[in-house]
């Protein structure tokens, strides 16, 4: 539909066959637009430009966010081997009953191990249950799609298990290392 002479032209649109030349075009028509119009009376969008621009403002919020789930798990892991130090503390006693009646430092490690790994990997069911609560949640009330993806529930789960045997290492030696004779005496 062609329109009359003295219509004025509020927007245009060019196609470019090769999309490596997209950027020599795009300077080209700021240049040619400039000259005709003896300023800059024109906002030019190209977008491939828009597309690294979200590429980039992508990329700084996966930082951003990567970033805030780090400090998430350095916190979590300090608690987690802060409550397993005073479990240590708390169940002194036991320990030295445990190492009396025979069992290694080995096996005090391990049992100390399995709870740290059980509690994160706790933490970490619940924690996949309320993303998927929470995507469930944005499909019902915001009728956004969402979708969960397998790959993300596995990598969270590695990471609660690398977590809770990270953090719960220091704890299970610490509880290993007690002498049996004085853990026995301990008040």
């Amino acid at each position: 539909m062609a329109a009359a002479p003295d219509t004025a032209v509020d927007e245009v649109w060019l196609r470019i066959a090769d999309g490596r030349q997209v950027d020599a075009v795009a300077d080209l028509v700021a240049r040619t637009l400039a000259e005709r119009h003896g300023g800059e009376d024109f906002e030019l969008m190209v977008p491939h430009a828009l597309l690294s621009q979200r590429l980039e403002v992508q990329r700084t919020f996966n930082v951003v966010v990567g970033s805030v789930a780090a400090l998430s798990l350095l916190v979590g892991g300090t608690g987690i081997m802060n409550i397993m130090l005073a479990s240590v503390i708390e169940r002194t006693s036991e320990i030295g009953l445990r190492r009396v009646a025979g069992a290694t430092r080995r096996h005090i490690t391990v049992q100390f191990l399995a709870e740290s790994l059980l509690m994160t990997l706790t933490g970490g069911t619940v924690g996949v249950l309320v993303g998927l609560a929470g995507a469930w949640g944005i499909t019902a009330y915001a009728r956004w799609p969402t979708t969960v993806s397998t790959t993300a529930v596995v990598w969270a789960t590695a990471v609660a298990t690398a977590t809770g045997v990270l953090f719960g290492f220091y704890p299970a030696r610490q509880a290993a290392r007690l002498d049996p004779i004085d853990a026995v005496r301990y008040e």
